[in-house]
């Protein structure tokens, strides 16, 4: 990744007004006083386009075969990375069980070259989900692009990482979390209510 391609994966985020300061619940379970509304980025599709343009040109040659994303926001920028490479587009989503897995008729072949697309990438959660639903099947992960990496630590998934930007943003455990003991109200992105401390 190029420094130009990431101010210019920067400058959208902040233009597009996806960066929010405040006291944030992570889908995680972390907090955090920096939150990415991916979905601030997601309604703009020239954003989209070109980020997903970088994720794009950066695989252009790993031989993937198709691209899959987890829900939600993975969906659209995983079919957005499909179509300026060509390629089809499948999503995981969760069954009654909680697992993320391949539904509404969705077929991966066995050995076939998969290509992993998602939003912010914080733990590594939605990522290792769509990773085992993809071994379930016998697809070949051929590497995980990602909008935003934010991991406070290099996450090791085996395959090769790229993100279009890397921002590490410091996330706590509740029990230590300093916004908490000031008193900062606890907001949970995606949802009007606040969280009581």
């Amino acid at each position: 990744m190029s420094i130009n391609d990431m101010h210019d994966a920067e400058t959208l985020f902040r233009d597009s007004g996806a960066i929010l300061d405040g006291h944030f619940l992570l889908t995680s379970g972390l907090h955090s006083p920096v939150y990415w509304e991916k979905f601030r980025i997601l309604e703009q599709p020239e954003h989209t386009s070109k980020l997903c343009s970088m994720i794009a040109a950066h695989f252009k040659n790993c031989g993937a075969q198709v691209v899959a994303g987890p829900t939600t926001g993975g969906i659209i920028l995983a079919f957005e990375v499909a179509k300026q490479m060509g390629l089809r587009c499948i999503f995981a989503e969760k069954n009654d069980s909680g697992q993320r897995t391949f539904r509404r008729g969705f077929v991966l072949n066995r050995k076939e070259k998969v290509l992993v697309i998602d939003d912010i990438l914080t733990t590594g959660k939605s990522v290792k989900e769509v990773l085992e639903a993809i071994s379930e099947h016998d697809g070949t992960v051929v590497g995980i692009g990602v909008l935003v990496d934010r991991s406070e630590q290099d996450l090791s998934f085996g395959f090769p990482l790229y993100s279009c930007l890397r921002s590490v943003t410091t996330a706590y455990q509740p029990q230590n979390c300093p916004l908490c003991q000031q008193s900062i109200p606890l907001v949970k992105p995606g949802s009007s209510k606040q969280k009581q401390n």
